[in-house]
């Protein structure tokens, strides 16, 4: 089962490795991680997706809480929460088909943040089904280059 772990850690320099490197000893590869400051800048936040089961999660979070610079730790996978990614696509774009890769990026309510003679680079943010869908959509016309941003997540409601 893939858990979504929310951990808020003290901004600073070999946090990101000391955790990363919990979850490679222990054989877990993070699917999906993204990392940024809080409303305070001494605070991070991580959004970390890793595949394992909750005995092996219970385990995970256990150590990741002995860690001195982890602050607080929430598996958030079984809470209604809103996710989201973002994601860069180059695709092959001839004047003849970009009439229809415009009506693409519409429907998938994306934008067209670049454009040259054979390319547009498309930016669309959303959960990960929608994310994927866009760019399956656009595979017939040729992407050149993806760069995908891990998920982030943040619980519904009010939440101490």
């Amino acid at each position: 089962m893939k858990h979504t772990l929310a951990i808020q850690v003290e901004n600073r320099p070999g946090v990101l490795t000391r955790i990363a490197g919990l979850f490679s000893r222990r054989g877990y590869n993070i699917e999906s991680l993204a990392v940024g400051p809080t409303e305070n800048p001494d605070v991070s936040r991580m959004t970390v997706v890793v595949e394992a089961d909750d005995e092996a999660i219970e385990q995970i979070t256990k150590q990741l809480n002995k860690l001195v610079d982890v602050l607080k730790l929430n598996d958030i996978t079984r809470e209604p929460f809103v996710d989201r990614e973002l994601i860069l696509i180059k695709v092959s774009a001839e004047p003849a088909s970009r009439g229809e890769i415009m009506q693409i990026v519409d429907i998938f309510r994306a934008h067209i943040v670049d454009i040259s003679r054979n390319t547009v680079i498309i930016e669309a943010t959303g959960d990960q089904g929608k994310i994927n869908a866009i760019e399956e959509a656009l595979k017939p016309f040729g992407i050149r280059e993806v760069v995908r941003t891990g998920r982030i997540a943040m619980v519904r409601g009010a939440k101490n």
